[in-house]
């Protein structure tokens, strides 16, 4: 009988002693990369070095789709008895965080999910978490940022591997396989998996992306999903080079408060007040390129201690050159003296005679 074939899963994201817990929703995706991953763990003939993890497995019931998502954490459990491989599952309750946050049902039901894999790695349990993200969901997502109006680091997309504060990382090991490859692994293997209704829902972005706009695309190249996650790869790798470039150079002009009669600086005016300031000579000296990277490096450091990192967009990162005499914008501010812009998150920036300046109150 020919052996079955395997998975082009990348075995090294994993490391022999490490547990690792494999994310599984029951869908084709996650459901291959758990079987890849005890098949690559168990030795045979066609594995002769095994990985050499511990495995376990978490399910989150986002508490939706009712008795469908139950299904789904049934058919999980089952696998898993099968499989021999233990299952921890979490009940989340993604419409009370999209209540308290304000945020769509596929960002609220991702952070709690990520929020509940995070926590096993803070608990120590597990050492790894590994997602079945795939070479489709890249393409998909590099879309999807590009529409937004992305820099390089959106661009660059999902990372195969993400290192946590605290300990731990994610990996991601099939995000160089087709989601065709996936099926077909599972269908050799006569193994069934769980298939989500809202997947279809094509008034959600990412699914008018698959089944609308990515099938429009492989029209014009049938290529274009290996093209897109090779863009991903070239943004993350200018990304990294750029953010080097930036932490070298940004101590070098960023000024902290803002200047005092006599000489000298203040770190603030007010109780609570954040800022910082560059010399728009050493913003001239710059290449564009570098100048808008210092910008929105600047915009970052205002709100250093806030939750989530601070973004200064592109039309934003252009008000405020603009303001300091960089360019203009159809609208913006221009670059006269004692000018003052207000951004989002309550970021403001003022123009003086020798420079700008990016500042907030405390919160």
């Amino acid at each position: 009988m020919a052996a079955k074939a395997s998975l082009a899963m990348d075995r090294g994201m994993f490391k022999a002693g490490e547990r690792v817990c494999v994310a599984v929703s029951g869908g084709a995706d996650s459901v291959a990369l758990l079987l890849a991953l005890v098949e690559a763990n168990t030795e045979s003939a066609q594995n002769k070095t095994p990985l050499g993890v511990v495995l376990r497995v978490a399910h989150v019931h986002h508490g939706l789709r009712g008795a469908e998502a139950d299904g789904d954490e049934d058919f999980v459990r089952e696998l898993c008895e099968r499989l021999g491989v233990p299952l921890t599952v979490f009940r989340v309750d993604t419409a009370a965080r999209q209540a308290m946050q304000g945020e769509g049902v596929e960002e609220a039901a991702r952070e709690l999910r990520y929020e509940a894999l995070r926590g096993l790695m803070a608990s120590g349990v597990v050492d790894v978490v590994a997602t079945a993200h795939t070479l489709d969901d890249q393409a998909e997502t590099v879309v999807m940022k590009m529409l937004r109006g992305a820099w390089t680091e959106g661009l660059g997309g999902i990372s195969p591997e993400v290192q946590v504060s605290g300990g731990g990382k994610i990996v991601r090991p099939l995000l160089g396989v087709r989601r065709v490859e996936v099926e077909a692994f599972l269908r050799e293997r006569g193994q069934a998996w769980r298939e989500d209704a809202t997947n279809q829902d094509v008034s959600l972005t990412r699914n008018r992306v698959r089944h609308v706009l990515m099938p429009m695309l492989r029209e014009f190249n049938p290529g274009v999903d290996a093209l897109l996650a090779r863009t991903a790869e070239v943004a993350r790798e200018e990304e990294a080079f750029w953010q080097a470039e930036v932490t070298r150079v940004l101590p070098q002009v960023l000024l902290p408060g803002k200047p005092v009669r006599g000489g000298g600086r203040a770190v603030s005016t007010a109780v609570g007040e954040v800022g910082y300031a560059i010399e728009i000579e050493r913003l001239r000296a710059m290449r564009s390129a570098l100048r808008r990277r210092i910008v929105r490096a600047a915009a970052r450091m205002v709100f250093a201690d806030a939750d989530v990192a601070y973004v200064l967009g592109g039309e934003e990162t252009a008000k405020v050159l603009a303001l300091a005499g960089f360019g203009g914008v159809g609208g913006a501010v221009t670059g006269k003296i004692g000018s003052r812009l207000e951004l989002h998150g309550g970021l403001r920036v003022e123009r003086s005679a020798r420079e700008i300046r990016l500042w907030r109150q405390g919160y």
